[in-house]
């Protein structure tokens, strides 16, 4: 079965760096690299946990250093995402990384932005900008990165929290997410992936947040499970991610049918994939193939993504009336 058209709302842009790309830019920037082939850095490929993956994904992300690195990382994963027919694509970025590494502001915004202005029109996909703050560089540097990307208002439609969670509760943030929500930025964060259900619950009532990204453990909490229902909070989950760094032992033992089947809706997504095993597409066909689910739940999941989308009813009403004639051929 081919990939349905959905909405892709839970992909970090830094993490869709192909292992060929590190080297061609570090080659290309003088940027000297732990590694000296691509085979042996495609080696280190293996996770244990989150943390394991964050070290390599650092590194890797040393290269970027010009527009040029930017616009070439968007369009990169542009041309993938429209092989997976990805209709809507709500893309986190992270510049504290980059203004870490010395990498001003102005050129991870005019790369992004530069091959953003165009993805409907060269590749048939709708595109935003979700700003997330590294969880791990605290509360101070994420509001003074907030300060930073407000003269870029026009080019974000929210904010996210990402990195590692334990040890940096949504507790610390909600001065911050105070503020973003003053500016009339979506509100979102990762919470229930290494954290329990209570990371979950801090992020709804601390934050705020309209979307939680992964929040698979809210399996763990009926009363949370219960809630996510009633109020229809979207999670936007991401399956190969989570088998890969062992937030679930294997795909069999994943959550996303048990949360589906709840009427949580569940969302299907990425993630960073050429660190988990595969694009969006790759997720819906694990799912398919993996978990053995039906057509019914493929369909339902496709259009839960544009119902958790930051779009307008329009926008919405059309791309879910191709999620229906995609999978009426199938069953046809």
């Amino acid at each position: 079965m081919t990939s349905p058209p959905t909405a892709e709302l839970h992909l970090h842009i830094e993490g869709t760096i192909e292992p060929a790309a590190v080297i061609e830019m570090g080659a290309r920037n003088g940027v000297g690299l732990p590694v000296e082939s691509l085979e042996e850095l495609e080696a280190k490929y293996a996770f244990t946990d989150l943390q394991s993956f964050l070290d390599l994904h650092y590194a890797n992300l040393t290269v970027l250093r010009t527009e040029q690195d930017f616009f070439e990382l968007a369009t990169g994963y542009l041309d993938r995402a429209r092989v997976a027919n990805v209709r809507r694509a709500e893309i986190f970025f992270d510049p504290q990384t980059h203004l870490g590494n010395g990498v001003p502001i102005e050129a991870v915004m005019a790369g992004l932005t530069g091959a953003l202005d165009e993805s409907e029109r060269t590749h048939g996909i709708s595109t935003d900008l979700i700003m997330c703050f590294l969880r791990d560089r605290g509360a101070a540097a994420a509001d003074e990165m907030l300060t930073a990307i407000l003269p870029f208002r026009d080019r974000i439609i929210g904010v996210g929290l990402d990195s590692t969670e334990i040890g940096f509760p949504p507790e610390l943030f909600a001065d911050v997410y105070a503020r973003a929500a003053a500016e009339d930025l979506h509100l979102v964060a990762h919470a229930g992936e290494e954290g329990g259900p209570e990371t979950v619950i801090a992020a709804l009532d601390v934050l705020h947040v309209g979307r939680v990204d992964h929040g698979i453990r809210s399996i763990e909490d009926p009363a949370l499970v219960r809630r996510l229902v009633e109020d229809q909070v979207p999670l936007t989950v991401c399956p190969l991610s989570n088998v890969a760094l062992r937030a679930v032992d294997t795909l069999a033992d994943h959550p996303l049918p048990a949360l589906l089947d709840a009427g949580v809706l569940v969302t299907v997504n990425s993630d960073d994939p050429p660190y988990f095993g595969g694009y969006v597409d790759a997720n819906y066909a694990a799912l398919h193939t993996g978990l053995g689910m039906d057509v019914e739940a493929l369909e339902r999941l496709a259009l839960n993504s544009f119902d958790a989308a930051f779009i307008d009813g329009a926008r919405r009403a059309a791309w879910q009336q191709e999620v229906r004639t995609h999978f009426a051929a199938h069953r046809g």
